[in-house]
């Protein structure tokens, strides 16, 4: 832009590196609200922007760019607040739990649920729609057994990823193979290598927490009593399991997202109406402002009062914020210099992985989405990629390791966010035990310094991958 200059590397680490102390500080020492912060690092950012010589408009446009390009996410938000709340007013959410707590110990709660959200991401491609489902029954259900809600959100939220991150159908999946160049299933194919050694690991290590469980069981009484309380809220019955698999029938035949949850929300709708005694007005104002359970047991009145467009206000609100600073951090260029000033100091194939991997960390920190922090590492490594003659699906392998793996564990992006408005819990809290989201990339980091899964042209020319 006419009289902006591109800032130094040191400029660039400055900038960036008050952004993360501003959060970082804000948060975990002074308990300061997430939008406060991200509002003082956007007027931190925008600080430096004008110290390079960009204008008022010019800032003002690059904030709106960072928004329009999050606008998909924005969308969803709305959808996923509408189908929580259908799905609660139809009965399926509570004929989940009132089906689950018959079959679900709490010894094997763990790694059960981990196979369950697994199974369900990785069918219909989406980690957002697994949560907002599968993991509010999930919470729920843990609740119920006495095991602790961010345990059980960590569990979820591993499942998640772990099936949208190998989902042939998944958006980040495609995503990642279209920015680096690469085959779809070669990209599935290579990610394995290190994917599965992680699933493996989350399944024992879940599997063994949940041993710290195993004498927590609900008492038969206690069983009841709750199975009763869900029986005069709703009338329970396998029909109120229907929009559940029309949103699970839409997404594996590829539909498109919002068009699955608009039509299990009209099927949830349709139910809560001809079955659940409620008016077509009472269902409608529900979508708005979220259900409001009166059970008399508190714990269920906790986890079934919630849904509606309102609830996710917070969330938008937080993505709103966090993807105009992106948009600003992009366009000025702090991230593309700081990044570009270390390739310059990587000599070996592994100090690429590692580098491209925690550029997506960064990017999710900076820009707070997913998306276009693959994107944005598309861009930028794929020449480095290719001199080191390395398989374009290695690149589209460490975006989604970077990237995808750790959106839902950092607080202020569009994901964290989410997770945070539909499950109520922040990812401060169950971040620790999302055990996927931070194994796989430290995992893929330390293979790829021991040798293994780095694949170059050459040897993978004739047939299938080889790791050199």
């Amino acid at each position: 832009m006419k009289g902006s200059q591109e800032p130094g590397f040191l400029r660039s680490l400055v900038c960036f590196g008050g952004v993360i102390v501003i959060v970082i500080a804000g948060l975990l020492w002074l308990s300061i609200s997430l939008h406060s912060l991200l509002l003082i690092a956007l007027v931190w950012v925008c600080g430096h922007s004008a110290a390079l010589g960009f204008r008022f408009n010019e800032i003002k446009a690059a904030l709106i760019a960072g928004i329009v390009r999050g606008l998909g996410a924005i969308f969803i938000f709305f959808l996923i607040g509408v189908l929580v709340a259908a799905l609660i007013e139809g009965g399926t959410i509570g004929g989940l739990i009132y089906y689950g707590v018959d079959l679900l110990h709490p010894t094997f709660f763990l790694p059960a649920g981990l196979v369950l959200c697994s199974l369900m991401s990785l069918a219909t491609g989406t980690a957002w729609g697994t949560i907002a489902t599968i993991g509010v029954v999930l919470m729920g259900l843990g609740g119920a057994l006495g095991i602790p809600l961010p345990l059980v959100a960590g569990m979820v939220v591993s499942g998640a990823t772990f099936g949208d991150k190998m989902s042939p159908v998944s958006d980040t999946t495609n995503l990642a193979a279209m920015s680096a160049n690469a085959d779809l299933y070669a990209h599935i194919k290579s990610m394995m290598y290190t994917t599965v050694p992680t699933y493996v690991i989350c399944l024992i290590a879940f599997t063994l927490v949940g041993l710290h469980f195993s004498d927590q069981t609900i008492s038969a009484q206690e069983l009841l009593n709750l199975k009763e309380h869900l029986a005069i809220e709703f009338a329970i019955g396998p029909l109120t399991l229907l929009p559940l698999v029309v949103l699970l029938v839409l997404s594996v035949n590829r539909v498109a997202a919002e068009v699955s949850m608009l039509a299990s929300v009209a099927v949830a709708v349709v139910l809560a109406v001809a079955t659940q005694d409620r008016t077509t007005m009472e269902v409608l104002n529900t979508l708005n402002d979220g259900y409001a359970a009166n059970t008399g047991l508190e714990r269920l009145d906790v986890l079934l009062s919630r849904g509606g467009i309102q609830s996710m206000m917070w969330t938008m609100s937080l993505a709103l914020l966090a993807l105009s600073l992106g948009g600003i951090l992009d366009r000025a260029g702090f991230v593309r210099v700081l990044l570009s000033g270390l390739l310059m100091r990587i000599k070996r194939s592994a100090s690429l992985v590692a580098t491209t991997i925690g550029a997506g960390v960064v990017a999710n920190m900076s820009m707070g989405e997913g998306y276009l922090s693959i994107i944005f590492g598309g861009q930028i490594f794929r020449k480095s990629f290719e001199d080191d003659n390395l398989e374009n699906h290695m690149l589209s392998r460490c975006l989604e390791e970077g990237a995808t793996c750790s959106t839902s564990i950092i607080p202020w992006t569009t994901s964290g966010a989410f997770i945070t408005g539909v499950l109520g819990m922040s990812p401060l809290e169950f971040g620790p035990w999302a055990f996927f989201n931070y194994v796989n990339p430290l995992l893929s980091i330390a293979l790829a310094y021991m040798g293994f899964g780095i694949f170059r042209k050459a040897q993978s020319a004739s047939n299938g991958l080889r790791a050199q």
